[in-house]
């Protein structure tokens, strides 16, 4: 069972969305396993449900809203540092020219 602190919106979804802020450091349950944040999650924001590789497509709402731009593993937080939206190229950091 997923942790109460968080939403799944679809049974298709590989993220879960925070019902309100879970601070760094506070254990969240996926899956039936622990995960300790390694960042504070705001409300809204997305966690991965499980694996997700680069390349593959973030499915929230049960359709794909973006590519992970690195793999995410299970209870990290998902959001423009690893994942590149489809819809709006403005939706990503981008890494600086080395």
């Amino acid at each position: 069972m997923d942790d109460p602190r968080l939403l799944l919106l679809s049974e298709r979804d590989n993220v879960l969305v925070a019902c309100r802020r879970i601070e760094e450091g506070e254990t969240v349950v996926i899956g039936g396993r622990p995960h300790v944040l390694e960042k504070t999650v705001e409300l809204g924001h997305k966690l991965a449900r499980c694996p997700i590789g680069a390349g593959e497509k973030v499915v929230k709402y049960g359709v794909p809203i973006g590519s992970a731009t690195r793999a995410i593993e299970p209870g990290e937080h998902v959001h423009i540092h690893n994942l590149k939206s489809d819809y709006t190229k403005t939706h990503v950091i981008a890494k600086a020219a080395s």
